[in-house]
């Protein structure tokens, strides 16, 4: 058995401010909803400016120091693990403009109720948020759309 194997890398990033989040509202139909902003990691790109940069492209915000606080990974239908980096910072500048990904929004924690979000953000936010927590990951059951959500 080898014990390489084919990978998707992408990250997403949690920009707070206090008690507020910044979301998009994505339009991509694989994954539609409020979610945090992300993307790819580029061939040769380290996982900090990958962070960096799609914050920018999505965001038009310039962040720092971004903190990598857990992973999301499942394996995709052609057998390729899809690796999510989970970052997250308070520290950022610049002015708030959104991108064809979706409209950027700041939302209140209280009020993440009164939004679409994607189906597994409060799973996600469970793994942002914990200091204890570092892996969501999605297991693969008998069926085509049977998933288990894990959280380690």
């Amino acid at each position: 058995m080898s014990k390489s194997e084919k990978a998707i890398v992408t990250m997403l990033c949690m920009v707070y401010d206090n008690n507020k989040l910044l979301l998009q509202n994505r339009v991509k139909e694989d994954w539609k909803g409020y979610t945090f902003p992300g993307g790819h990691v580029e061939k040769q790109e380290s996982f900090v400016q990958a962070a960096v940069r799609e914050i920018k492209e999505e965001t038009g915000l310039t962040i720092f120091s971004p903190k990598l606080c857990g992973i999301k990974q499942f394996q995709t239908d052609d057998d390729e693990r899809y690796i999510v980096l989970l970052f997250k910072t308070d520290r950022f500048e610049g002015t708030l403009t959104s991108s064809e990904e979706g409209e950027m929004m700041w939302i209140d924690r209280s009020r993440l109720g009164e939004y679409p979000l994607v189906d597994d953000f409060m799973e996600l936010l469970e793994v942002f948020d914990s200091p204890d927590l570092n892996e969501f990951m999605y297991e693969r059951g008998s069926g085509p759309d049977d998933w288990t959500v894990k959280i380690y």
